[in-house]
């Protein structure tokens, strides 16, 4: 798993959009759309949860949801918040990143999180979201310049001149989606049969495919705008 996000860190909807200019505009595509994945999770989520007979598992999952809904060490309110507050910083109201509508790859990535998680047995589920949180994982890519969540809020700092107090959102994600992308390892290790480990392993590739497809709308978008 580790070595497909690495592969999927380098490719060529990582490369387009860390090589695009921010400005306030730009940056407002990407915190709207941000958002949507970020509350739509919370379904896929709750899909892999209902289709796991694990209550460890389980267990685990609620401990992740609650640090994302509800509180953890980075916000009194849930993750959401977050984004609430660094949009804030680029000009947006709470209604605007609340009442964002998804570009067409956006909404084709998230039906597709839906169908995975909640059609493939939970095993694939499980993998396909640990993916996504291990892009943020900084000891993996720490040769590639650190998860997606550092690059981008360094990308933030750069181009915007903001703090890391005015993105909290990316400030938060690049430390806490490193505990995140570990804690589910030991799931796998125990309920993925050896003769199963390449279809759970598809389901990575695929997830991994999916969040670059979105990247990719998202980064085309912005070239459209000044």
């Amino acid at each position: 798993m580790g070595e497909l996000v690495r592969e999927s860190a380098q490719s060529e909807a990582n490369k387009q959009y860390d090589g695009i200019k921010l400005t306030k505009a730009r940056a407002q595509i990407y915190i709207t759309q941000q958002s949507l994945f970020i509350r739509h999770r919370r379904d896929c989520w709750a899909y892999v949860s209902g289709n796991c007979p694990q209550l460890s598992v389980k267990q685990k999952i609620l401990e992740h949801e609650y640090e994302e809904i509800i509180r953890d060490e980075y916000s009194e309110y849930g993750h959401l918040d977050l984004v609430i507050r660094q949009a804030k910083s680029i000009g947006l109201s709470p209604e605007e990143v609340i009442d964002t509508l998804p570009l067409p790859t956006t909404r084709a990535a998230l039906y597709a999180y839906g169908w995975l998680t909640r059609k493939k047995p939970w095993q694939e589920g499980l993998a396909a979201l640990m993916a996504t949180e291990r892009m943020n994982d900084n000891q993996l890519l720490a040769d590639l310049g650190g998860g997606s969540a550092l690059r981008t809020g360094k990308k933030w700092i750069e181009d915007l001149g903001l703090t890391w107090e005015q993105i909290p959102n990316a400030a938060a994600h690049s430390k806490a989606d490193e505990k995140h992308s570990e804690m589910f390892l030991s799931c796998l290790a125990e309920f993925v049969p050896c003769d199963q480990e390449e279809i759970v392993l598809q389901a990575t590739r695929e997830s991994l495919e999916l969040r670059e497809l979105m990247l990719w709308g998202i980064g085309e978008a912005m070239e459209k705008v000044s």
